[in-house]
């Protein structure tokens, strides 16, 4: 799972990503809101931790510009006001949750797996575009019926696709959300694994989905399209 945390003090910031890779979380950082705006726009984080007070670009404005971006990613904010006015104005402006400093770290652990735990519940119930949805469970794309076993990251790579249906998605952020910055496979890896996808939906009749967008990326869509 990928978090993005936000957050100018260069301490906290260190002891949270610290703490989270501990738990087996992939965690991005950044020390100011423009970095953080600028990452979160990728789209590829399961969660965000944002500090409200940031240079450059406040933690509400942050979440109010990705929210009207159509980003939904669940986000926690961290704050030192333990104000009812300012955990409201929090909320009101698209977050989902709200942690008041100083905290402790099992608290904050448990806030992220129970908005994890949300988004799961949700993403669950419309994980699929045409006739074809995702088990995740199984790790398997079913179609009509037919089911399709996946690699992790097979299924990883059509479920990201699923969630951006009908959008262009650049090779760049397709890469940032299933295989992470800091690994150390590149970009080809995208057209590899999308051939590898391909040839799997081709052989249960399913081979119409993905489009390649000429020197761009990929969009999933069922019907035919002029790009």
């Amino acid at each position: 799972m990928r978090v993005l945390v936000v957050e100018d003090d260069e301490r906290l910031l260190d002891a949270i990503a610290s703490v989270l890779e501990d738990e087996h979380y992939r965690v991005d950082r950044a020390d100011n809101g423009h970095e953080g705006f600028l990452l979160a726009s990728q789209d590829c984080y399961d969660l965000l931790v944002l500090d409200i007070m940031l240079p450059a670009m406040d933690g509400i404005s942050l979440i109010q510009s990705l929210r009207k971006r159509g980003i939904h990613t669940p986000c926690l904010f961290l704050t030192a006001k333990d104000s009812v006015e300012s955990r409201v104005r929090g909320l009101d402006a698209g977050a989902d949750d709200y942690l008041v400093k100083p905290f402790a770290i099992d608290e904050l652990l448990a806030r992220l797996r129970a908005l994890h735990r949300r988004k799961g519940t949700e993403t669950e119930a419309v994980l699929g575009y045409g006739g074809l949805t995702l088990a995740e469970q199984d790790c398997e794309a079913i179609y009509r019926g037919s089911r399709i076993k996946l690699t992790t990251k097979e299924y990883e790579l059509l479920a990201f696709l699923i969630r951006h249906k009908e959008q262009i998605v650049k090779r760049d952020q397709v890469f940032a959300r299933v295989w992470g910055m800091d690994s150390e496979a590149n970009e080809t890896a995208v057209d590899l694994y999308v051939h590898y996808l391909r040839k799997k939906l081709h052989s249960c009749g399913c081979d119409h989905y993905i489009r390649t967008i000429r020197s761009v990326g990929y969009m999933l869509k069922a019907e035919s399209v002029h790009v």
